[in-house]
């Protein structure tokens, strides 16, 4: 019996092709982009999840709060992981990570390497915290001396050229020679961490106090640079311990009453901000709304095409039912007919994964595979055929299966208007998800548009940056001179980090007229006398340095830095900053130093020279590979084994954006696609209107009705279910944004005309898409739909 309800079902679809291969592409185009958005999905929820003791690993921020304003960072001081392992007993493991700035040269043998990924110092007790698995090395003791590294099996292979490199000794950036102690697996993808290579924490420490600063770096609780992770024993809480911690701090670093710990789950690292905000997360969610909304309004728009062909099926039903089918079978004839297309959807679905997942992944930024053999895929395409065939089968088959049979061959049959409705209410629902995704697709748009347009407070565009090495330090102010004889350089200045995310951050301040108990944290970015003129900062108080010898115990606060801490009339003021003591010689203007998801946190400028070491370079704008190309000229002549990397400032904000850039692609196709399901849908809604509606037109042509009173009587039903689906997008879009652009310190206001946009694109598309069918039937013969009364 089966067997000949899936040829009855296959019959049924040639006869009408047109619906078939409608019905089909609009299910397999539904089913693929759901598919695709839930991996994306997927993997983002999946990150950090790998970790078999990731239940108990907790990352420590610092969290301040001054005058109302709280600041949370995703660093600690050094000694906050030494003192806490040893004071707080629910604390099982305490490891530091430290990243490692810039490119490495390996140099074995007679080769020379650049490995340009991600590497960090990290404590001994690593791989006792994380799954990364050590291939060859000792997990308890990875690093037997200072000296010691570990490499991922990838980077092995590139110097090596084989993963046995264990004991093999190369040079490192033509200084030191380091001794491989380890070969680990390289991280997954949906590790937070990923790390190329490994070096002891100790050598930090090691450095740290050969430069016999005030304090030893286990002793200096106001240098915030350092992520710490704890391993807490089971049932320990997270928030007792973040007490303890602040408790520990505050015991050891006098006037620090507005510092808190928190304390960040491993599995909220990759989509929660360090003060646990939602700044990932959110996009998840509107993603996966939009996955499920993109499916829902494939199957609706299946199930008004089915309802249209009712009246084409009903002599069939009213048939077999005549000869004796009960309405039981022809549910299931029904359901094998609607498991078929949904089959037959699905097979086409995965032909267009595999066609469009290399655009997806570049759109996308992801390196996502399409594979049946994993498991998460497969549940995916199991899910989405299971959810595809009940949601769009069950109800036309019901429908069609409870048709009266003399009514049917009488030529009597009427769809009740229950039924009625609830097609309406299914148009409703597809294009109120259609306008929320375009009403989205515009907000996000706006926003990216207000992020390029936000005026920094220094001139980013026409300025690149490149890093000192090797003897180029002592010979910079020669390499500057040269630069600046070439025309199409404007300006060189030189700093110690980048000025779009300024990452050196300290509580070890004090100024004039601080109170018992006040305290906030500041970056300090070290700059020569021509940083600011070159970047077009705006002093509002005081003077820029100058070059003087004297400028070392002078500082420049920007305006946050002096309302924060309460400073009036700060020119002149004291200031002390790193233990070093100096006044205030100016004030910066505000600026953005990072995502304008923050707000300007306090910043201090010093003059150190002989910590800089980034080159700004600021072209005349009309020649800048002329410039970079004298830069590299330079470059080689000093570092012939490294390859000169650059980065244009306006290239390097771009990207600080990248993931809101390709959220506003990804919007838009996405939206394309179930605009364009959507109108399929409305095409069988009107399609099953005027055919309902046949004979009443026939009666208004005769009574004399013009076909433009015809066509605006079939349209206007049609439109009032458009404005009533954008009545209720609307609101729920306007929602949705607000939680997401709440996530921006800086933001724009959602614009009134996305909704004008959204309203009118909808219509006009409704208006097109129902115009087939409506001039059809205004255009048809009345005797012709009269005939059989």
């Amino acid at each position: 019996m089966i067997l000949n309800y899936i040829r009855l079902s296959f019959r049924n679809l040639l006869r009408d092709s047109v619906y078939s291969v409608i019905n089909i592409g609009g299910l397999a185009l539904g089913i693929a982009a759901s598919i695709m958005l839930m991996l994306w999905v997927q993997q983002e929820l999946s990150y950090d999840t790998f970790h078999s003791k990731g239940d108990r690993i907790y990352k420590v921020n610092a969290k301040f709060e001054n005058n109302g304003t709280i600041l949370t960072w995703p660093v600690t001081p050094a000694p906050i992981a030494v003192f806490g392992k040893q004071s707080i007993p629910a604390i099982e493991e305490a490891v530091r990570i430290s990243d490692y700035y810039g490119t490495a040269l390996f140099t074995y043998g007679n080769k020379k390497i650049v490995e340009d990924r991600p590497k960090a110092y990290v404590d001994n007790n690593f791989f006792n915290v994380f799954d990364v698995r050590l291939l060859k090395g000792n997990s308890e003791n990875p690093f037997p001396d200072t000296r010691s590294v570990i490499l991922s099996s990838s980077v092995a292979k590139k110097v090596f050229n084989t993963e046995d490199a264990v004991g093999k000794v190369f040079k490192l950036n033509d200084k030191d020679d380091y001794t491989v102690v380890g070969i680990m697996e390289d991280f997954p993808k949906n590790s937070s961490l990923q790390y190329a290579i490994l070096f002891p924490f100790e050598i930090l420490i090691k450095e740290y106090n050969a430069n016999e600063y005030w304090k030893t770096l286990e002793s200096d609780w106001g240098n915030y640079n350092y992520q710490t992770f704890l391993l807490l024993n089971d049932g320990a809480s997270a928030d007792s311990v973040a007490q303890q911690l602040t408790d520990i701090h505050h015991k050891n670093q006098k006037e620090s009453e507005s510092l808190t710990y928190i304390t960040q789950p491993l599995a909220k690292l990759h989509l929660y901000g360090a003060d646990l905000s939602e700044e990932g997360i959110q996009t998840v969610r509107i993603f996966f709304i939009i996955a499920l909304a993109i499916l829902l309004i494939a199957c609706i728009n299946y199930i008004n095409l089915a309802t249209a062909r009712a009246t084409k099926r009903a002599k069939e039903v009213g048939v077999r039912k005549t000869v004796g089918a009960d309405r039981a079978r022809l549910i299931v004839q029904f359901l094998s007919e609607s498991a078929i297309i949904s089959v037959l959807a699905l097979l086409l679905s995965l032909v267009l994964i595999q066609l469009a997942i290399p655009f997806y992944n570049a759109l996308s930024g992801k390196m996502l595979s399409f594979t049946l053999t994993d498991t998460t895929v497969a549940s995916l395409v199991v899910g989405s055929l299971l959810l595809t065939w009940l949601i769009s089968g069950l109800y036309p088959a019901l429908v069609l299966s409870a048709f009266k049979p003399m009514e049917v061959i009488r030529g009597k049959l009427t769809i009740s208007g229950g039924n009625s409705t609830f097609r309406k209410i299914l148009v409703v629902t597809q294009f109120s998800l259609s306008i929320v995704i375009i009403i989205c697709t515009l907000v996000v748009g706006k926003q990216l548009d207000f992020i390029q347009s936000k005026k920094l407070g220094f001139n980013k565009e026409n300025t690149f940056t490149f890093g000192l090495r090797g003897k180029m330090y002592k010979d910079f102010k020669t390499i500057r001179n040269e630069l600046l004889k070439n025309p199409a350089i404007e300006q060189i200045s030189i700093a110690n980090q980048n000025v779009l995310t300024i990452e050196n951050t300290t509580g070890d301040t004090n100024w004039d007229g601080k109170q018992e108990g006040q305290e906030f944290m500041v970056h300090g970015m070290s700059i020569d006398e021509h940083f600011m003129q070159g970047m077009g900062m705006e002093i509002v108080q005081g003077e820029g340095f100058t070059g003087a010898i004297s400028d070392s115990a002078k500082y420049i606060l920007n305006e946050t830095a002096v309302r924060e801490a309460g400073i009036e009339d700060p020119i002149g003021k004291s200031f002390t900053l790193w233990g070093t003591k100096g006044t205030i010689a100016g004030v910066v203007k505000d600026f953005h130093h990072r995502s304008i998801r923050k707000k300007i946190e306090p910043t201090v400028f010093l003059y150190r020279p002989d910590w800089l070491w980034l080159v700004y370079v600021k072209t005349n704008g009309m020649q800048n590979q002329e410039a970079v190309a004298a830069a590299q000229s330079i470059w080689k002549q000093y570092n012939p084994a490294y390859p000169f990397e650059y980065k244009f400032l306006d290239d390097a904000y771009d990207n600080m954006y990248d993931n809101e850039q390709r959220m506003g692609k990804l919007f838009t196709g996405f939206s394309a696609i179930a605009i364009c399901i959507s109108c399929l849908g409305l095409f069988g809604l009107a399609t099953f209107t005027a055919a309902q509606r046949v004979k009443e037109i026939g009666i208004r042509k005769v009574m004399g009705a013009s076909i433009s009173q015809i066509i605006i009587l079939l349209s206007k039903d049609f439109l009032i279910l458009v404005i009533v689906a954008f009545a209720i997008a609307a609101p729920a879009s306007w929602y949705m944004m607000e939680k997401w652009l709440g996530d921006f310190a800086y933001r724009t206001a959602i614009p009134w005309q996305a909704f004008t946009v959204a309203g009118v694109v909808v219509v006009a598309l409704a208006l097109v898409t129902m115009s087939f069918q409506t001039i059809k039937a205004a255009l048809g013969n009345p005797v012709d739909s009269l005939r059989s009364e």
